[in-house]
């Protein structure tokens, strides 16, 4: 009989995560807000359910992939919530990407009922969510861990343990901290690029080889050459982790003069209408300061 686990979560990255479980032959049972995208996910084999709480009395295992830690709290703690409906023995795993202490606070209640918990956050965005090649980042105890990589591993190409709960929010952290600071400096040597009247697909063609050369760029540089902004990780959520990355760093006192300036650019490109595009749109916040558009042929 096939392991049943259950989804709460169904956007950008859940839906396709969710499919993944399901192709890999797991009887999987489902929740969203949004009820299209329960229809579906049901269309292609899932159990729809009507709450959190009946997807945690349905299954053993439980995924929840929501926006924030308030989300996050809502869902697994809150009324109709995973907890309610889950019982001693079986597991919860948010790979949310959520402040670290609420992660802790979440796996604290979550004991008191004798229910597990891991955090594990991703990165790869939309991308790596449909094609399982996913970095999941984990947090929570050894054995636990053991128990659900193979179910993890369906979803991502790199699962690792960092250390207890709260441990893969952190690394989550670190992880958004490089990536927006590689997509502003992108876009900044691509404008610079355009001002000097060299064609920026040249430059990133010369350039990808070397040392500069990232997953980032890879990913990012075709988009913001093509101007294609749609969304595979929109420009809000990245501001909302910088927002915790900033949060983490005042209570642990390590200054982050760098990332508060990203999480101010992110924040302009919100106030200017561009909260679901993708977070390669920084470049347009950059274009502003220069004056000038980039785009592929100079």
């Amino acid at each position: 009989m096939a392991e049943k686990i259950g989804f709460v979560g169904l956007g950008i990255m859940g839906k396709p995560m969710a499919r993944n479980l399901l192709k890999a032959g797991y009887d999987v049972t489902v929740y969203d807000i949004v009820g299209e995208a329960v229809e579906e996910v049901v269309g292609d084999g899932a159990t729809p359910a009507s709450s959190s709480q009946e997807v945690a009395a349905a299954t053993d295992k439980i995924i929840t992939m929501l926006p924030d830690s308030a989300d996050s709290e809502k869902v697994i703690l809150g009324p109709d919530g995973v907890l309610e409906g889950a019982s001693a023995g079986k597991t919860v795993i948010d790979m949310s990407s959520i402040a670290p202490l609420v992660s802790q606070r979440i796996a604290a209640e979550c004991a008191k009922k004798g229910v597990e918990m891991l955090d594990a956050p991703v990165s790869g965005g939309e991308p790596g969510a449909i094609n399982a090649t996913l970095a999941i980042m984990v947090g929570g105890k050894q054995e636990i861990f053991d128990q659900n990589f193979d179910l993890l591993k369906v979803m991502g190409g790199n699962v690792v343990l960092t250390g207890d709960i709260g441990a893969g929010g952190v690394t989550k952290l670190a992880n958004q901290i490089i990536v927006a600071a590689n997509i502003e400096a992108l876009a900044e040597a691509l404008v610079l690029a355009t001002k000097a009247g060299v064609d920026p697909e040249r430059v990133f063609n010369a350039i990808r080889g070397g040392l500069a050369g990232s997953n980032v760029m890879e990913a990012k540089a075709p988009m913001m050459l093509s101007r294609n902004f749609r969304a595979g990780f929109r420009v809000r959520l990245h501001q909302k982790d910088l927002r915790n990355v900033l949060q983490t760093g005042q209570e642990l006192n390590v200054p982050l003069p760098v990332t508060a300036l990203l999480q101010q650019m992110l924040g302009a490109l919100v106030n200017e209408g561009e909260q679901e595009s993708d977070h390669s749109a920084l470049l347009k916040f950059v274009e502003g300061l220069a004056g000038i558009e980039v785009k592929a042929g100079g």
